[in-house]
């Protein structure tokens, strides 16, 4: 993919997933919500005890923070985190001694994510704004990476994985989960606007 064309694809993602975030309530091309939280895995039990500004505009496309194996103490990295889902479940089960590192490049849903962890008093967590390839994250300090729906949004992926192996310490565990296609795209679809594919 040229440079322009990874740029836009960029660009065209940003926008969608923040206006996601102003608006949750609104038409996407992706689902947002509660009701889709729930689809994925979620416990309802769960979501009711955490702050709507981040249920609401939840668009992973997993349960990654419920399924993966996380300790107490541990120190989690949540790349691509949006509104905060991910990161508030983690930040509760690593504990007071463990600690969350959310990071996303829309500054509006970091927004949201940030007034979450107001809501919940949590102050085992801090957000970041970067790219997901470029990570303000020291190397070999995270225990447990989470990344919930960000590879085929970005034509980046080799430099994401590389910067992965370069923050999460040795035995440490990276849970993604991601949609994939399971026939190509046809021609048309492919040189759309419509295909976020990368």
């Amino acid at each position: 993919m040229n440079r322009d064309k990874t740029q836009q694809l960029r660009d065209g993602v940003r926008e969608a997933y923040s206006a996601a975030a102003e608006k949750p309530q609104d038409e996407h091309p992706f689902p947002v919500g509660r009701r889709f939280a729930e689809s994925v895995g979620y416990p309802q039990d769960l979501l009711v005890g955490l702050p709507s500004v981040s249920v609401d505009a939840f668009s992973g496309v997993s349960n990654v923070a419920v399924c993966a194996n996380i300790s107490v103490g541990d120190i989690i990295l949540d790349l691509g985190c949006g509104a905060g889902l991910d990161s508030l479940i983690a930040a509760e089960r690593v504990g007071p001694n463990g600690r969350v590192i959310g990071v996303d490049f829309s500054d509006t849903m970091l927004t949201r994510a940030r007034q979450a962890v107001v809501e919940t008093g949590a102050d085992n967590v801090e957000f970041y704004q970067a790219d997901a390839e470029n990570l303000p994250i020291g190397e070999g300090i995270i225990d447990i990476a989470l990344v919930n729906g960000i590879f085929n949004l970005n034509p980046k992926r080799d430099a994401i994985f590389l910067d992965l192996a370069r923050v999460v310490r040795q035995g440490g565990a990276v849970y993604a989960a991601e949609l994939i296609l399971r026939e190509p795209l046809p021609p048309e679809i492919q040189d759309s606007e419509a295909n976020w594919f990368a």
